[in-house]
């Protein structure tokens, strides 16, 4: 008999202070006038749906000790020479303490909720998420951001390769095309809990109704 994604989680329940909310490349670059006269649709969703539903997961996690840990685009240079060969081939460079490397407004840290630049897709593999999961003692990632089908799909597989109980917030994350991120959950990785964001917030806080 085939193990279903919800054969997996039917007996998973995760504990908030061992929790910890990923938020992936929600920043201003990804709002910039160029991206809106090329994506309009994407920019809308972000606007409309995704910052929305963020700020409600955002909400719930600081209200109930989830650690909230947000990664951007961002070189370590101003010119770039530090990025990978990956953005590097694709012309991706948001500079070293740029606009566009800052986290949305609407959704930005508070206090020392922690930041992490990546020059590449994989969070786990070009940035030291894993060393500050494991010191934090996190069992379970909660992850929300853009794209579906680029970004948020290798945090979600990485992370569950390493034994984390990845967790994706169906209505909180997006792609260029409604297509292509209907399509990334589709063929998410079994093991992968995909959720929608009210479900979460009930489940963080502890809540059955």
């Amino acid at each position: 008999m085939e193990v279903t994604r919800e054969t997996i989680w039917s007996a998973i329940r995760i504990d908030p202070k061992k929790t910890a909310l990923l938020v992936v490349d929600l920043q201003n670059a990804e709002l910039s006038e160029e991206v809106q006269l090329k994506y309009p649709d994407y920019v809308d969703r972000i606007r409309r749906v995704v910052v929305p539903n963020v700020r409600r997961l955002l909400d719930a996690a600081r209200s109930n000790g989830v650690e909230v840990i947000y990664t951007t685009i961002e070189s370590l240079t101003q010119d770039g020479r530090d990025r990978s060969v990956l953005h590097k081939l694709v012309n991706l460079h948001v500079p070293k303490g740029s606009w566009g490397a800052k986290v949305l407004t609407e959704i930005a840290p508070v206090d020392d909720e922690i930041v992490l630049p990546k020059t590449g897709s994989g969070v786990f593999n070009t940035t030291i998420l894993e060393y500050v999961l494991r010191n934090i003692g996190i069992e379970a990632v909660i992850v929300v951001g853009v794209l579906t089908d680029q970004c948020i799909d290798m945090a979600l597989r990485d992370g569950a390769d390493r034994g984390f109980l990845m967790i994706c917030a169906s209505d909180a994350c997006t792609s260029y095309t409604e297509a292509r991120h209907e399509a990334a959950l589709r063929a998410q990785y079994r093991p992968v809990k995909i959720s929608a964001t009210a479900d979460l917030v009930r489940e963080l806080s502890g809540r059955s109704d």
